[in-house]
């Protein structure tokens, strides 16, 4: 599931916004909760109402104002209430992955160097 579809899937389901307004849920909660189960699975019924099914057919433009009036000050509230620990472990596992392939891309420098016989004597 990408990002861009759990966006249309808010839009469409804008009571969503007031569980993370109420500190009740994250987005990030609710993404993986997206991520893991899907748009149409049972789960969504206590936040959207059982009546509220999701529909992706629905136009933006039509829900657009809702997610566009958060203020700046909502904006930082979500941001306090992100798990910092989860996009840690995130951004870990990123830089570990990119070391990964950094290691298998790299060129491995040839070692010319050869020993010299151990009873060679040397002229003086």
């Amino acid at each position: 599931m990408s990002k861009e579809t759990f966006k249309m899937f808010v839009r469409s389901n804008p009571s969503l916004l007031d569980y993370v307004r109420n500190g009740q849920m994250t987005w990030q909660r609710f993404y993986e909760m997206y991520d893991m189960y899907g748009e149409n699975h049972s789960i969504w019924n206590s936040y959207i109402g059982v009546n509220g099914s999701s529909n992706i057919a629905s136009t933006p433009a039509s829900t657009s104002g809702t997610l566009g009036d958060t203020s700046l000050k909502e904006l930082f509230n979500m941001v306090k209430k992100m798990d910092l620990e989860t996009v840690r472990r995130g951004v870990d596992g990123l830089q570990k992955a990119v070391g990964l392939v950094q290691d298998l891309t790299a060129t491995k420098k040839v070692n010319n160097y050869q020993a010299r016989p151990l009873y060679q004597h040397l002229e003086d």
